[in-house]
C-alpha cells in the first residue's frame, strides 16, 4: 500500500490528526506525520516537501482559518483530504471559519469531511490509498 501522509498546521491540531492516524493505520495504511507546520510559519512546511512528496494520500488537519489545505494543495499533485478543526482563538467559531475556508478552496483535489472528524478522515484517505489494488474488502 501507498503512504498516506498526515499534516497539521498547529499542536493543538494534534489529537485529530492522530485520531485519523489510528484509523488509517488499523484499516492497514502506513503512515508518516508532520506536525505543526502551519502558514504562520511557511518554512516549516517547505522543509518538509520532499517527505510530503512521497505520500499517495494526503491529510491536512488545521483550525483558526484552516489556510493550509489550500497551501499544501497548490503545491502537490496529491488527492489531499482537509479536516478542519474546532481548535482556534478569535472568531474561528469552532471550526466553521476553518471548514468553509476549506470548502471554498481554489486549490484542486482537496476534499473535506466535517470539524475534528479525524476518523472520517482516515478512512477516506485509507480508500483512495487502496485505489488501484485488488482486495475484496
Amino acid at each position: 500500500k501507498g503512504l498516506i501522509t498526515i499534516i497539521t498546521a498547529g499542536t493543538a491540531d494534534i489529537p485529530v490528526a492522530e485520531e485519523a492516524a489510528a484509523t488509517a493505520r488499523l484499516m492497514g495504511s502506513r503512515i508518516e506525520t508532520i506536525f505543526d507546520v502551519g502558514v504562520a510559519g511557511l518554512h516549516r512546511l517547505l522543509d518538509n516537501m520532499e517527505q510530503i512528496h512521497k505520500a499517495r494520500v494526503l491529510i491536512v488537519v488545521a483550525g483558526m482559518e484552516g489556510a493550509l489545505a489550500s497551501v499544501v494543495g497548490g503545491l502537490v499533485s496529491q488527492p489531499i483530504v482537509a479536516v478542519p478543526t474546532s481548535i482556534g482563538y478569535g472568531a474561528s467559531f469552532g471550526g466553521i471559519s476553518a471548514l468553509l475556508t476549506m470548502l471554498n478552496s481554489c486549490a484542486t483535489g482537496i476534499a473535506v469531511v466535517n470539524i475534528d472528524n479525524g476518523f472520517g478522515a482516515g478512512c477516506m484517505a485509507h480508500r483512495i490509498n487502496l485505489l488501484g489494488e485488488t482486495t475484496n474488502e
